[in-house]
C-alpha cells in the first residue's frame, strides 16, 4: 500500500487553485480526500482537538481513506522526553481513536534543538503504546538535529518498530533507513514556479523510490545510516509538506497518477 497526501485541508491559497471556486469550506475535506489518498492532520500539534471533530473528519472521508495525526507539541517539546507519559496519554485520549480504521501513523516531531541521547530516546520510544484496546497503533518519529545521524538511533527505532521520518529538505537531516513495517516520507521541496510542485523527472524518481520502499528495499540513491533491514513488504506514506504549499495538492495528485500508471 502506498498512500500519497498533503498536510491539512484548510488553506486559503488552495481555493480556486485546488478547490473549485465557490466550494464551501465545510466541504473541503470531503473534496480533498477524494483527490489524494491520505492527509496528515497538523492542527493536533498546536491544540487539542475535540472528540467530535475526529468523528466529523472520519465521516466526511471515503471508506478507504487514511489520516496520519501529528502528536501534540506538549509531548515532543518537553525537555525530558522520558517523562512525558501523561502528555502522551492525554493526547491519545483526546479522541484520536475516533478515526477508527482511518487512523494511520501517529507522527511525533521533535524540536530542531533536541539532540540525540540514546537513553532518553529509548525511554521515549517505550512510552509509545503499541495498541489501544484491539486497535494497533503505528508511530513515526521525525528528528531535526544532525546528532541523530547515528547507527544507534536506527537500532533503537527498529527495536521499537517505529518509523524514521524521511525529510526531503534543505534544513533537516535525511534518514532513509527503513526502521518499521511502514515508511513515512515528508517531501518539502515543492516550487511555486512548477505547476506540479516537483518536476516530472523528480516525480518519476519519487514514484520509483516509493515502490522500492513498498517492496521492502532501501532506495540506493538515498542516504542511510545502517545496513538494510530484512526485506519485507511495507506500507508507504508520502506527504507533500512545506515548500511552496500552494503546489502540494498538484504534486500529490501527480505522484498518485504515476503510481497508478
Amino acid at each position: 500500500m502506498i498512500r500519497v497526501g498533503i498536510g491539512g485541508w484548510s488553506f486559503a491559497p488552495w481555493r480556486g487553485l485546488f478547490y473549485p471556486k465557490g466550494l464551501p469550506g465545510a466541504e473541503e475535506l470531503s473534496y480533498a480526500s477524494r483527490h489524494v489518498t491520505a492527509i496528515e492532520i497538523n492542527s493536533t500539534f498546536y491544540r487539542t482537538q475535540s472528540r467530535e471533530s475526529f468523528v466529523k473528519w472520519r465521516e466526511a472521508t471515503p471508506d478507504d481513506f487514511i489520516f496520519s495525526v501529528k502528536a501534540h507539541r506538549a509531548a515532543v517539546n518537553a525537555s525530558a522526553l522520558a517523562e512525558t507519559s501523561d502528555r502522551i496519554e492525554h493526547f491519545l485520549a483526546s479522541g484520536v481513536l475516533e478515526l477508527s480504521d482511518k487512523l494511520g501513523p501517529i507522527l511525533w516531531q521533535l524540536a530542531p534543538y533536541k539532540r540525540f541521547h540514546a537513553e532518553e530516546i529509548a525511554a521515549f520510544l517505550k512510552l509509545l503504546p503499541k495498541k489501544r484496546g484491539a486497535r494497533r497503533l503505528r508511530h513515526a518519529l521525525e528528528v531535526r538535529h544532525e546528532s541523530f545521524l547515528h547507527e544507534k538511533f536506527i537500532a533503537l527505532l527498529r527495536e521499537a518498530n517505529v518509523a524514521a521520518v524521511f525529510a526531503d529538505s534543505d534544513d533537516y537531516p535525511a534518514i532513509a533507513d527503513a526502521t518499521a513495517d511502514f515508511v513515512y516520507a515528508r517531501l518539502q521541496r515543492t516550487r511555486e514556479n512548477c505547476a506540479t510542485g516537483y518536476e516530472a523527472k523528480d516525480l518519476d524518481l519519487w514514484a520509483k523510490r516509493a515502490r522500492a520502499w513498498e517492496k521492502g528495499e532501501t532506495p540506493a540513491d538515498l542516504p542511510h545510516l545502517a545496513a538494510p533491514a530484512k526485506k519485507s513488504a511495507r506500507d508507504v506514506f508520502v506527504f507533500m509538506i512545506a515548500g511552496a504549499k500552494q503546489r502540494a495538492p498538484a504534486a500529490a495528485e501527480a505522484l498518485i497518477a504515476r503510481l497508478r500508471a
